[in-house]
């Protein structure tokens, strides 16, 4: 679907943008993970645009094709928080949907705590509230791989050779367990992830990898938080998700009337790995909320 891209400058710095749709029609703005990823492996969202939804998708900054700032004590989700509304008010969206996958997730509800007047719903996809709770059961999930890709793992996190390239096979087989199970990856995925190791974004925010959280968010927590947002909202992850189902359980309890979907045969990307059940499930939502609006 042909896409249209630019800047927009935000708080000094320019982010990159694409829309997918007509501008006259509700808006989505996506919200990519990492942090420090970028837009790309987001793409499959624009299949929305089919459903009459205008699709907009940017790179947060330092990622991608946005500006790498200077100061990179900026790198913070309360900075994400205003980049989101910057592109908001910068591309004259009005009130949108926002979809948050992974770290994005987290941005998502951060954005909605700080400004839900701005917002027709919420959708989480494969996202937390919580990233203490999130490493709890990511370091769970790394106790189901094999006896001796755990020994790798250990042996190279206690000498702190974390490049080495057996740990990182180990990692790899983490990443095919519980972010994609696809047998071939999309290269647009492939895209995202190896932008990851080209910038400071992810190292500064979140650490080495997945499950190693020792970054500027590693703290973060707003489920106590989670009862003030009074929107309609859907959870989503995948049953194999990294970001596992009791992630997900807990924003659903949160969250005042949420409803929330597990994808039986996903793990951290279900837009990818059910392609068309995900599309089907959110273009039903966004419109019955629409319609929920309409006087």
């Amino acid at each position: 679907m042909k896409a249209t891209e630019g800047f927009v400058p935000v708080d000094g710095h320019r982010l990159f943008f694409r829309t997918f749709g007509a501008d006259s029609d509700p808006t989505i703005v996506g919200l990519h993970g990492g942090p420090g990823a970028t837009h790309d492996y987001l793409l499959p969202l624009a299949d929305l645009a089919a459903d009459g939804f205008r699709v907009v998708l940017f790179d947060q900054l330092g990622c991608g094709r946005s500006e790498l700032p200077d100061d990179l004590s900026l790198l913070t989700l309360e900075h994400n928080v205003l980049e989101v509304e910057g592109i908001r008010t910068g591309l004259g969206l009005g009130r949108i949907h926002l979809i948050g996958s992974s770290y994005g997730g987290l941005l998502a509800i951060a954005y909605a705590l700080r400004w839900p007047g701005h917002l027709r719903s919420l959708v989480t996809v494969g996202g937390l509230a919580s990233v203490p709770l999130t490493a709890r059961e990511m370091a769970r999930l790394k106790l189901t791989l094999p006896e001796s890709t755990r020994a790798v793992m250990e042996r190279h996190e206690a000498a702190g050779s974390l490049t080495d390239p057996a740990y990182r096979q180990a990692v790899d087989e983490f990443y095919r367990n519980f972010l994609c199970r696809l047998p071939v990856w999309p290269p647009e995925l492939l895209h995202s992830l190896e932008m990851l190791d080209r910038r400071p974004v992810y190292a500064r925010m979140n650490g080495p990898n997945e499950f190693t959280i020792t970054g500027t968010i590693r703290d973060v927590d707003l489920t106590s938080r989670l009862p003030e947002i009074h929107l309609p909202t859907l959870v989503l992850g995948g049953r194999y998700d990294e970001v596992t189902p009791e992630v997900a359980r807990a924003i659903e309890s949160g969250i005042p009337g949420a409803r929330r979907v597990e994808f039986a045969h996903s793990s951290h990307l279900p837009f990818w790995e059910e392609r068309a059940e995900f599309h089907r499930i959110v273009a039903e939502f966004l419109r019955s909320v629409d319609a929920a609006a309409v006087p």
